[in-house]
């Protein structure tokens, strides 16, 4: 595949970071057919500081563990109705995140989703991806892996 060299090649599914955070590797899908981005977050609660929207949410970085929750706040930059692959809608609350991918910082509108049942805590969508990255849905890993012992411990290792 030969992209413009205008824009990083990626694979379908890569370890980023979230350096706002703390979280210096989260695994993430990175999909074309979604147009939103979306990270595995509970225990949400809305609350105002001076005239905005916040929310209080709890992160869990690693797809396989409980381990390492951690709290986040973010100013609410929208609530927007998000549809799933099945068709099923959802009102998502939106918060703007940095996110580095392959060396690149982006940040990204990224939804507040439960995806205990999904493949990846973290998902990428188009709005993300046209920042700058092309995506080889035959490759992985492209932008590079932790060591060994960050992927055991995201497997619950």
């Amino acid at each position: 595949m030969s992209a413009d060299p205008s824009y990083t090649l990626v694979g379908w599914r890569e370890w980023v970071s979230l350096p706002e955070l703390g979280v210096p590797w989260i695994k993430a899908k990175l999909d074309t057919g979604a147009r939103t981005s979306a990270i595995h977050a509970f225990d949400a609660e809305e609350f105002t500081r001076g005239d905005d929207l916040w929310v209080r949410y709890t992160v869990q970085p690693w797809q396989g563990s409980l381990e390492d929750p951690l709290k986040v706040e973010s100013r609410v930059i929208d609530r927007r109705e998000v549809r799933s692959s099945s068709g099923h809608g959802e009102e998502r609350l939106v918060v703007p995140m940095q996110i580095t991918l392959a060396q690149q910082s982006i940040t990204v509108e990224m939804t507040l989703s439960r995806r205990d049942e999904m493949g990846f805590r973290l998902l990428l969508g188009r709005e993300a991806l046209r920042q700058g990255f092309a995506v080889d849905p035959a490759r992985s890993y492209v932008a590079g892996r932790p060591k060994v012992a960050v992927r055991r411990r995201n497997r619950g290792r």
